[in-house]
């Protein structure tokens, strides 16, 4: 499902329009993004976490020409799924 067939979902079941749904997804995502770079998680009951994880500096190897790099430490988001969600896709 890409952003725009999540936009049609969410206006068909909250019965607003296209235009209204698009404001809601993209407000919803840009708080997210928001919260996280700032250093927060966001935990949504009955759903999940979305969080920011540290990844260590590591040594890499460039596959064409097989030379060693250090690839920096970063922060990736994460999401880890909730229990009823879990259960939802499992069932």
């Amino acid at each position: 499902m890409n952003k725009g067939e999540l936009v049609s979902r969410v206006a068909a079941r909250a019965d607003i329009t296209s235009k209204e749904a698009a404001a809601l997804v993209s407000a919803f995502m840009e708080s997210v993004k928001e919260a996280l770079a700032s250093g927060e998680s966001v935990p949504i009951v009955g759903f999940g976490t979305f969080m920011v994880r540290q990844r260590e500096e590591r040594m890499g190897r460039n596959p064409r020409t097989r030379e060693e790099v250090l690839i920096p430490a970063c922060k990736i988001p994460a999401f880890k799924a909730g229990k009823t969600f879990k259960a939802g896709i499992n069932s």
